[in-house]
């Protein structure tokens, strides 16, 4: 047939590239959005799956952990940068859109990929995820986001720091406003630390080991994963940290439950609690939070060096069995059970020793949890704040006279760390309890930087762990 005077040939179709990383990153995008799931646990199955099929190397593992991972964390800025490509208000974008869109902006701002290659392959992408209508309207949005880099598009989006300081960091650190002014006041002082500690939360954290005192050392971790793979750790004499891209899984005392994975943060709680002196016999420790075991499986093992026996309970049944299994061969004795701990399985003082990680809005996990930041809510807070109270009282009354009570959260924010704590102790909403203050700071040697005391809060860039907090309590009547 002859082409008729005046038009331009059309260009003949050409199947989308189906490119696997990408595909992979997008999934686990949509995982994250549409099930409300964390990228820590949707995204280990989705490399396995695709390392099994043959499809990916360690390189493309490495990129799609880092595409999903800094999608996920910059999310905020990406959508204020966004919004200014697009001709509607982002509410409008399609989800599946606006996911792919922010896999290309993360390509183009926050990584070493060359533009052009950048959105090619994001165009590609929405071909092949989108089709072909959709992929034309990120072609011209990310056209427009390429025309600046990062910082020249900070200097577009975030207000001048000396008219709205919250918001200018929060953009520059692509953290929400709200959490921002909550972390300035817990931690205090200019706008230098809170800085650092914003640029510590988008910082991917080491993996850190723990090993199992009486079943590993610290010494074992650091043979088997060779001097080049791991580091001992800064602060506990249990703790192995891995160079990045190191495996756990591949380790013999990991895999044989020896020891674990455990930021060493965590492993610092726990060793406050268990070293705590209390007055008379030292026998029965309860891990009252324990999902998904990581503490209870190290104060199990050192109950047991002591002739001590711990009881780990968990409301959820199934992290209950998380806990079942991350306690396997400990050889001393222990328990495990599915129990609500504001409504005890114990008799009241049954314990000298009791710890109660609780539930949060895990602001001190951001680095692990980077969808979390976008996720949470100011009113999350209240939401939390009954049970907090309640599974402290409920600690309180299950250690016997003499006995050390740890309370313990992955977050800084103060209406869930002090303010529980004092809430608890003048009895506000119950009965108060006759106790006294343990100082923390000296259970926790050689660690720099923490406060004024009697409690201690952790911090990723002062301490390179999770921001935990731990107050130690003895009951004294």
């Amino acid at each position: 047939m002859s082409q008729q005077p005046g038009r331009r040939p059309s260009k003949p179709y050409r199947r989308p590239q189906k490119d696997p990383v990408r595909i992979l990153a997008f999934e686990a995008l949509r995982a994250v959005d549409e099930r409300d799931a964390y990228a820590n646990l949707v995204l280990p199955p989705l490399l396995r799956k695709a390392r099994e099929g043959g499809d990916f190397d360690a390189r493309d593992a490495a990129l799609a952990t880092e595409l999903v991972y800094g999608s996920l964390r910059w999310q905020g800025t990406y959508d204020a940068i966004i919004a200014q490509c697009v001709d509607r208000p982002l509410r409008e974008v399609d989800p599946p859109v606006l996911d792919v869109l922010t896999l290309g902006a993360h390509q183009l701002l926050g990584t070493r990929i060359p533009s052009h290659a950048a959105v090619s392959a994001s165009v590609e992408l929405a071909r092949v995820v989108l089709g072909d209508g959709r992929a034309k309207f990120v072609n011209a949005v990310l056209r427009k986001v390429a025309a600046h880099d990062l910082d020249g598009w900070l200097e577009r989006v975030a207000p001048e720091y000396d008219k709205d300081p919250e918001d200018h960091l929060g953009l520059v650190h692509a953290h929400p406003r709200w959490i921002v002014s909550a972390l300035w006041d817990a931690l205090g002082g200019g706008r230098a630390g809170i800085e650092d500690l914003l640029e510590a939360d988008n910082e991917r954290p080491e993996v850190t080991l723990v090993a199992r005192p009486g079943r590993s050392t610290a010494e074992e971790l650091l043979t088997v994963a060779g001097e080049e793979s791991a580091l001992p750790g800064r602060w506990s004499p249990y703790a192995v940290r891995l160079a990045e891209g190191g495996e756990p899984g591949a380790l013999d005392p990991v895999r044989e439950g020896r020891a674990g994975v455990q930021d060493e943060g965590s492993q610092l709680v726990a060793l406050a609690l268990a070293n705590a002196p209390v007055e008379g016999p030292d026998r029965a420790w309860l891990d009252g939070c324990a999902g998904p075991g990581g503490k209870a499986a190290l104060l199990a093992a050192l109950a047991a060096q002591r002739g001590a026996a711990l009881l780990a309970s968990e409301k959820q049944p199934h992290r209950a069995r998380l806990v079942a299994r991350a306690l396997e061969g400990n050889p001393g004795p222990y328990a495990v059970i599915a129990a609500d701990g504001t409504r005890p399985a114990w008799r009241p003082g049954a314990f000298d020793r009791v710890l109660v990680d609780v539930p949060c809005t895990g602001l001190g996990a951001l680095r692990r949890r980077p969808e979390a930041r976008w996720r949470r809510r100011p009113e999350d807070l209240d939401g939390f704040a009954p049970l907090q109270r309640e599974l402290l009282r409920q600690a309180l009354a299950a250690v016997r006279v003499g006995g050390v009570v740890g309370y313990a959260t992955c977050s800084p924010h103060p209406a869930e760390t002090r303010a529980v704590v004092d809430d608890v102790l003048k009895g506000r909403g119950g009965e108060p309890f006759e106790t006294e203050w343990i100082d923390a700071r000296p259970l926790m040697p050689g660690v720099p930087a923490l406060g004024d005391g009697p409690d201690v809060q952790l911090w990723p860039h002062l301490h390179g762990t999770d921001a935990m907090y731990l107050a130690l309590l003895r009951r004294t009547a």
